[in-house]
């Protein structure tokens, strides 16, 4: 049986709140104008591998699989064979989610206008990215091991297609630390109520430090939960009660070293500083009725534009990483219902985001990502237990879909490689999630195979054991 020493009876919880008493005040006072423990620059220390091109990302995630042929890639002889069965490459030895009788090939129902100086095609589902197209990098050459949902969003966001690793964000932050040590360096927004099929495991720090982690903010009601002084409680008081309750955390990290509790301590002093700070950020109704209409927002909704003009005042503020999750775009039986409500809820903020971004001098060094799991198929998927015998949506497809980047580094107006003439497999320069993931932590002057964190005996990194940086898309 464990026997008391003298250290462990000097230090109960009732001592140690008497014995603080007297100093509290200069306490806080010293923990309000001393910077936090917590260093800024992360773990590379303020120095990065390589010049940076951005400081920041605003990463619009498209969570169900978007449909690149129609969206991005338009592919005229799919409409030239459209209702014909596919032929044996877009179907033999393939493993699709759901397909199992060969299907027919399924054109695109929507029309395709070329835009920008270099006349990219762009889907008529998309006019206000039509807008922005010279200001954006397309990939369409991209790829990923995944096909359902789960494992290929765990893929695209922590480098691998199971839970436990830490997400994309969590390594930004962790590498870079805060720009400002008043709000979290990792935001997570989710536009409407849906959850993506991962989780919270997209914005969770895995096994780096907990202080990594996403922090989600709502987009309705009280932002961050909790985070107000309860009824009757000072903000005096709040922060004396703060300090004695990490005065014993430290006590016990001195003994245990256990960075569970050094998270706890750092969550504690982030959670003050952010009742401040948050309600200002958060408060997009005090913009002008002009940036409202050019986003399309909407009171009293967690709508997708809502939270892209939240994104951009929290990346001006220095919010290091802001992901916004957009969960619908599964579309086995959309195509020709779906797609078009789910383009008009995010098309028109997504492009007013970077034009935003561009008129604020941000976009320079803000890299925006738009990106999707993976994409979906050139072949019709019939729903037959509804008794509709004709294709009304698409499969999921692993092996080509597209992306797009704006600013922080990358070309204006550029298109990278190419899918087959029924946008069914990459022809030309293909690009895994991986190498997306190496490209964007090099565009932060990160070298993605040096950024690594030892845990259970060997170094984990955000790429896994893969990824090349996509060097011709850079600027």
């Amino acid at each position: 049986m464990h026997e008391e020493g003298p250290l462990e009876r000097d230090w109960t919880r009732r001592n140690v709140l008497r014995s603080l008493s007297a100093g509290l005040g200069s306490i806080a006072l010293g923990s309000l104008l001393a910077p936090p423990a917590r260093a800024a620059g992360g773990a590379l220390g303020g120095r990065t591998h390589v010049a940076p091109r951005a400081k920041r990302v605003v990463y619009l995630t498209m969570l169900g699989g978007t449909s690149q042929t129609d969206l991005l890639d338009a592919k005229p002889l799919l409409s030239k064979h459209d209702g014909e069965p596919c032929p044996d490459e877009l179907f033999v030895g393939k493993r699709l989610a759901f397909i199992r009788e060969r299907p027919a090939l399924l054109a695109s129902p929507y029309r395709f206008e070329r835009a920008g100086r270099a006349g990219v095609p762009v889907s008529e589902l998309l006019p206000h990215f039509r807008g922005i197209v010279d200001d954006v990098t397309i990939i369409r050459s991209m790829r990923t091991d995944e096909f359902n949902h789960t494992p290929a969003e765990l893929e695209l966001l922590t480098g691998l297609g199971r839970f436990g690793r830490p997400s994309a964000g969590s390594w930004v932050s962790w590498g870079l630390g805060s720009e400002n040590e008043d709000l979290p360096a990792f935001v997570a927004l989710l536009s409407g109520l849906a959850q993506p099929a991962a989780g919270s495991a997209l914005w969770g720090a895995g096994f780096l430090p907990g202080r990594h982690q996403g922090v989600q903010f709502r987009g309705v009601g009280e932002p961050v939960l909790f985070v107000e002084n309860p009824q009757g409680v000072s903000r005096r008081q709040q922060r004396e009660a703060i300090d004695a309750v990490n005065a014993l955390n430290r006590i016990r990290l001195d003994r245990l070293h256990d960075p569970e509790i050094e998270a706890r301590i750092d969550q504690y002093e982030m959670a003050f500083r952010m009742q401040m700070s948050v309600p200002q950020a958060t408060d997009i109704w005090s913009e002008p009725p002009a940036v409202h209409e050019m986003y399309g927002t909407k009171r009293g909704a967690a709508s997708f534009a809502n939270q892209c003009l939240l994104a951009r005042r929290l990346l001006e503020r220095g919010v290091r990483f802001v992901q916004i999750f957009d969960v619908g775009w599964d579309h086995h039986t959309g195509i020709f219902t779906y797609l078009p409500m789910k383009c008009a809820a995010t098309d028109r903020a997504a492009a007013a985001l970077v034009r935003d971004l561009h008129q604020r001098g941000l976009l320079e060094d803000t890299l925006v990502v738009w990106a999707s799991e993976f994409g979906r198929t050139p072949v019709g998927q019939v729903q037959s237990e509804a008794g509709l015998p004709a294709p009304v949506g698409r499969d999921h497809q692993r092996d080509a879909f597209t992306v797009w980047l704006a600013g922080g580094g990358v070309k204006k107006g550029f298109v990278h490689g190419r899918t087959d003439d029924f946008g069914n497999a990459v022809a030309e320069s293909p690009v895994h999630v991986h190498d997306l993931n190496a490209t964007m932590l090099h565009l932060l002057g990160i070298d993605h195979e040096r950024l690594t964190y030892r845990h259970q005996g060997r170094d984990f990194r955000l790429t896994d054991v893969h990824g090349e940086v996509v060097r011709a898309i850079l600027a």
